[in-house]
C-alpha cells in the first residue's frame, strides 16, 4: 500500500490547538470512502514533530465539505476540544468565507434567511422560505467584495452552521458557486473542487484566552489569484 505524502499548511499551532488550511478534496475525518482524512495527516505530523511514541490525541472541532478549502481547527487536548465545542454551540467562533459565484446577486449585500432540509440519500440540502417539517433555520450575511471578468467574489459571514448552508442558500438566490454541480453550476472544476474557501477564523483561545485571528491563503489557481 502506498501512502501519499501530504504537505499540510499549518496556520497556527500551540499546546492546545492546531489550525490548518484544508485543501479542496481532503476529507476532514474518516468516512465511508476510506480515503485518508486530514485528521490522520495532522496526527502523523504531531507524532513526528514531537517524537510521540504513543497515540496522538486530536479532536475534530468542526468540518468543511470535501470540495471546500480553508481554515479548520483541531484540538490537541480534550480540555480544548470541550471548550471549543461549547464555543461553537454558543456561536462565539467567528468564521468568514469567500465564494466565487457566476451570477451577480441582485443586492450588493444582504442577509439570507432560509429553512434548510437535508436529504441524506443524495447528501444535499434544499432551501425553503418558510419552516417545513425537519428543516433548520439558516442565516448568513454576504457582500460582494470584488467583480472579476466573469465572476463575483462574495464575502460571507455565517450565523448558523447548517449542512451545505452557503452552497444551498447562494444557489437559492441564483448565485451558485463556481464548480458546484450539485447546486446548479454548469461545469465542474478540473480538480473536483468548488470555489468556496473558509478564509478567516476569529475566536478567543479556549485556554490562554488570547484573541486568535487566522487567515487562510486561497488555493493556487487563476481565479482565486485574481481575488487577492
Amino acid at each position: 500500500m502506498h501512502s501519499t505524502k501530504h504537505n499540510i499548511q499549518i496556520l497556527h499551532e500551540d499546546n492546545h490547538i492546531i489550525i490548518v488550511n484544508k485543501r479542496a478534496g481532503d476529507i476532514t475525518q474518516g468516512d465511508k470512502t476510506g480515503d485518508k482524512p486530514l485528521s490522520d495527516v495532522v496526527k502523523e505530523y504531531i507524532k513526528v514533530k514531537y517524537n510521540k511514541p504513543n497515540n496522538v490525541y486530536l479532536g475534530v472541532v468542526h468540518r468543511l465539505d470535501r470540495p471546500t478549502s480553508g481554515v479548520i481547527i483541531f484540538a490537541k487536548t480534550s480540555k480544548a476540544l470541550e471548550r471549543l465545542n461549547k464555543m461553537l454551540r454558543e456561536k462565539t467562533i467567528n468564521k468568514t468565507y469567500w465564494a466565487i459565484v457566476k451570477n451577480k446577486p441582485i443586492k450588493e449585500q444582504d442577509t439570507l434567511v432560509h429553512f434548510l432540509k437535508k436529504n441524506p440519500k443524495n447528501n444535499k440540502s434544499t432551501a425553503f422560505k418558510t419552516e417545513t417539517e425537519g428543516s433548520k433555520k439558516a442565516i448568513l450575511h454576504y457582500k460582494i467584495i470584488k467583480e472579476l471578468d466573469s465572476y463575483f467574489l462574495l464575502e460571507i459571514d455565517l450565523e448558523t452552521g447548517r449542512h451545505h448552508q452557503i452552497r444551498c442558500q447562494l444557489a437559492n438566490i441564483g448565485a451558485y458557486i463556481k464548480g458546484d454541480l450539485k447546486y446548479g453550476a454548469k461545469r465542474s472544476n478540473k480538480d473536483g473542487s468548488i470555489h468556496l474557501h473558509a478564509r478567516k477564523i476569529k475566536f478567543t483561545h479556549p485556554v490562554s484566552k488570547e484573541m486568535i485571528v487566522v487567515t487562510a491563503p486561497v488555493p493556487n489557481d487563476v481565479i482565486w489569484d485574481a481575488c487577492v
